[in-house]
């Protein structure tokens, strides 16, 4: 509902500083670190909050992927939360699109192009993630959320 009346310049100027301020104090700051043990009563406030950040914005980032680099998982188990984050959030986003008639069936095939370049690209993201440290992928994650932050907020500015 939220995206379907939400001003898109608005919503994507806010993201796209969120983003930018989020990424860039994780840069130049320690990285946060919740324990575990607190998991299962975060992770559904984090999820109700990225839903509603989601329903405003369309992109899943915040706050999902700041608590999933608090947890301290490594590389590949924060690769697949994510990835597992952002296919619900894509199914639930679809739905609540379709709800509220902002669902437009001709676009599925676009979409559905959209899926070859994106295998690639999961597929060579792969290849690099085995290939770099740690602390090299959260440096390369953060600023790939820099330059999405720059892009969603020009958007507005056009």
């Amino acid at each position: 509902m939220l995206l379907a009346r939400v001003d898109p310049q608005t919503a994507s100027l806010a993201l796209g500083l969120t983003l930018i301020l989020y990424a860039g104090y994780a840069l130049a700051a320690p990285g946060l670190a919740l324990p575990r043990r607190h998991e299962t009563r975060l992770g559904p406030v984090v999820g109700v909050a990225t839903g509603l950040v989601t329903g405003a914005t369309g992109v899943f980032v915040v706050p999902a992927v700041p608590y999933l680099q608090a947890l301290r998982l490594d590389k590949d188990e924060l690769v697949q939360a994510l990835g597992l984050s952002f296919t619900v959030s894509t199914v639930a986003l679809a739905i609540g699109l379709a709800a509220h008639g902002a669902f437009a069936l001709e676009q599925l095939g676009l979409s559905a192009l959209a899926i070859a370049p994106a295998l690639l690209g999961m597929w060579i993201g792969q290849a690099i993630r085995a290939r770099i440290s740690a602390r090299r992928f959260r440096q390369c994650f953060l600023a790939f959320l820099i330059g999405l932050g720059l892009e969603l907020a020009s958007r507005s500015l056009v």
